[in-house]
């Protein structure tokens, strides 16, 4: 047998047996902020970290060569050392740049290519491909030990 409780609180008994009870939620309290937005107003709010722009892609610290992309500038670029004249690579590896299609950017020191939207990956693949070939270069002329193809 089963007690339920009337309205004036008194218990009666029956005899159903088959009955089973059910739970009744009550909704979750608002949380609130000390700005009064609770947390389904802030949902939408989200701020995510910015990535860093430009972010590296590999560096051969040993040669001074750095590779890295700026989606805001949309363009891949190649630095040399810090940039500075003394930093400056061979007339050989500056004409290699040339012919990739890449310009001296003097402003920020770099040698930067566009990234166009249609043609992104193949623009990011040619630039591996440049930067391991213009890092090798720059090692054999400063007398260095070549290094594996993917120094990242």
């Amino acid at each position: 047998m089963s007690r339920k409780r009337t309205p004036d609180h008194k218990s009666t008994e029956t005899t159903t047996t088959t009955e089973t009870p059910t739970a009744v939620a009550e909704p979750p309290a608002a949380e609130a902020t000390p700005d009064g937005q609770s947390f389904a107003d802030r949902v939408g709010q989200r701020t995510r970290a910015a990535a860093p722009d430009p972010y590296g892609i590999a560096t051969d610290t040993v040669a001074g060569v750095r590779l890295f992309e700026s989606r805001q500038d949309r363009q891949v670029a190649i630095k040399f050392g810090d940039g500075r004249p003394e930093d400056k690579p061979s007339q050989a590896v500056i004409d290699r740049m040339k012919d990739a299609g890449y310009r001296w950017n003097p402003a920020d020191r770099i040698w930067a290519h566009p990234v166009r939207s249609e043609s992104a990956m193949s623009t990011r693949i040619e630039a591996e491909w440049l930067y391991q070939e213009v890092r090798q270069m720059i090692r054999q002329e400063k007398g260095i030990e070549p290094a594996q193809d993917l120094p990242f």
